[in-house]
């Protein structure tokens, strides 16, 4: 089992490290010729990241900068650029400090002037200003209420961006008559501009009428001043913005792939835009590894089962439904869900970890597990089931030495996990 965890080690840093934004970042703004007085905005867990690759790239061509990232997520300072850490999942008061900050940088743009706009997932709990009406406080019950209800990302969002001053492109008209260039890494699947940071400089896609079906879905519980919010119109149309994608889950699972068969595993894609119930991910990996156990070649249906050596890979982001009072993520989810359904593979692996290195509200970036894992959870008086039931992943895998922990990594791309089989 060394090697298997060898490998596993190896691939999940060498295919973070391929994924960092920096050199994407760069090789936009390369092709990219700036004219007027230059400013930067950057937004999300990967803000630091993005805005040292910029000023690596245009140095003193830049004028000013803010830079809004999560707590611990800042590296040092960056010459010309002011950096603030804020909360996230959920807004904090450095939030809107930092929101204000970018705001009054965007008063002082005029016609001619040009601002680089650097967003990366995160960027909607981190960039915010509550519209007039509404204060912080419902900010953050209404996101809890959603974090908690597992509404996907898009439906979060679509809620989140009728109740901000910056978000659904509300940030590109403040910027407006200045021209604004974004250079996205996202967290989303489908790379919908849209919902990735909940969309500051981009049209928005959703209606009134969207919003209004997601509060019905999920019995969100809402004040009448945020209901009234939901019921207006965010911008359909912009005309002061460009925007690059410059890396995606898709590239993050195509790294894993490459990585994987440099190890001398077979790698497989199963897809890259995993959705649904952690939970359920993780004992849907369980089946596919039994499979992979088995040896098949070729199965009655006709379905074919790799064999072994190989890795089975999935990108995406699940969704956690909060029944319990534990701690954890979605990622130390599908690992420790899928523990009891590998139990007793020999030379098995099956991991899930967040690209940008938090799951959760937690210090890890997603667990591990193996064929026995759930033999020693179980002699320690503790049950794989039992632990899902309170959401509490992050100490049972952390009894057990199966969490992934990297620290911030500096890029954001979403989640991937693999079934690694010697």
């Amino acid at each position: 089992m060394d090697r298997i965890y060898k490998d596993a080690d190896t691939l999940i840093k060498r295919s973070i490290e391929a994924n960092l934004p920096g050199s994407a970042v760069r090789k936009a703004l390369k092709a990219r010729t700036f004219s007027g007085k230059l400013s930067v905005v950057s937004i999300g867990k990967a803000a630091w990241t993005m805005a040292q690759a910029a000023h690596e790239e245009l140095k003193d061509r830049v004028k000013t900068g803010i830079v809004i990232t999560k707590y611990g997520h800042s590296r040092g300072a960056i010459p010309g650029m002011e950096i603030i850490e804020a909360g996230h999942p959920l807004p904090d008061e450095n939030t809107i400090k930092g929101t204000e900050k970018a705001l009054a940088l965007a008063e002082t743009l005029g016609a001619g002037d040009e601002l680089l706009f650097l967003i990366s997932g995160g960027g909607s709990a981190l960039f915010e200003k509550p519209l007039p009406g509404i204060n912080m406080a419902d900010i953050v019950d209404v996101n809890s209420q959603l974090l908690a209800s597992g509404a996907d990302i898009v439906e979060i969002n679509m809620i989140r961006k009728r109740l901000s001053g910056v978000k659904g492109g509300r940030f590109a008209q403040a910027c407006a008559p200045a021209r604004v260039f974004t250079v996205v890494l996202s967290d989303v699947l489908g790379d919908r501009l849209d919902s990735i940071a909940s969309g500051p400089a981009a049209p928005d896609m959703s209606t009134a009428e969207d919003a209004l079906a997601v509060v019905k879905k999920y019995k969100l519980k809402l004040k009448d001043s945020v209901k009234d919010h939901l019921s207006k119109e965010t911008p359909k149309k912009l005309d002061n913005v460009e925007a690059e994608i410059t890396g995606s889950v898709r590239t993050l699972c195509t790294s894993a792939a490459n990585i994987a068969g440099e190890l001398g595993y077979t790698p497989y894609i199963l897809c890259s835009d995993m959705n649904g119930e952690a939970r359920e991910t993780g004992l849907l990996m369980a089946a596919i590894a039994r499979q992979i156990n088995k040896r098949l070649a070729k199965q009655a249906s006709g379905s074919y089962t790799p064999a072994r050596p190989c890795a089975i890979i999935l990108g995406g982001e699940t969704i956690v439904r909060l029944k319990g009072t534990g701690k954890g993520g979605r990622n130390q989810e599908i690992a420790l869900a899928a523990a009891e359904g590998i139990a007793g593979i020999d030379n098995l692996v099956v991991f899930s970890i967040g690209s940008d290195g938090t799951d959760g509200p937690t210090d890890a970036a997603g667990g591990i597990v193996d064929g026995f894992t759930a033999a020693r959870l179980k002699a320690k008086g503790l049950k794989p089931e039992d632990i899902l039931d309170n959401n509490d992943a992050y100490n049972g895998l952390k009894a057990v030495d199966g969490l992934l922990i990297t620290g911030p990594t500096g890029t954001n791309v979403n989640d991937v996990a693999v079934i690694l089989a010697l």
